[in-house]
């Protein structure tokens, strides 16, 4: 056996329909495109999401609002959680880098520090934002704040 005798597998190659090619071929008049309609034309193509005239799924779902491009929220840590956190871990000093690392915080998120809840010993504090009554606690335990991004 060599290159010049391969063949294909019998019956995996089948010969194209040859359409439109007189009366005795079977497939002449219509060309197997059935009468009339948009699709026994040529150059027919249908819309993406067509459905056949009915409402299409995008227009028939209500939308409401949009998405701010520049818009972003904060993930929020309390009190009671980064007493929590300082404890279970042994640590006076939550920032950015160890947030990531225990995956609390992704890498693009802000942070910023509610109020809730009560420190018990003095911790530094890094975070994007920290509300009112959270600064002045921290601040009160002893502890610091360091704001990210001044």
């Amino acid at each position: 056996m060599d290159l010049s005798n391969l063949k294909p597998a019998k019956g995996s190659i089948k010969s194209p329909k040859r359409v439109g090619r007189g009366e005795g071929s079977g497939m002449a008049g219509t060309s197997t495109r059935g009468h009339k309609g948009a699709n026994s034309r040529s150059g027919n193509k249908k819309k993406h999401h067509f459905e056949g005239g009915q409402m299409p799924l995008q227009r028939r779902v209500p939308k409401r609002g949009f998405k701010n491009p520049n818009g972003f929220s904060y993930v929020t840590l309390n009190l009671d959680q980064i007493q929590e956190i300082s404890e279970k871990h042994g640590i006076s000093s939550i920032d950015e880098d160890f947030l990531t690392g225990n995956r609390i915080l992704r890498a693009d998120d802000k942070l910023k520090v509610l109020g809730r809840g009560e420190l018990s010993g003095k911790i530094e504090v890094h975070a994007h934002a920290f509300s009112k009554t959270a600064k002045e606690a921290i601040e009160a335990a002893g502890g610091t704040i360091k704001v990210i991004g001044e």
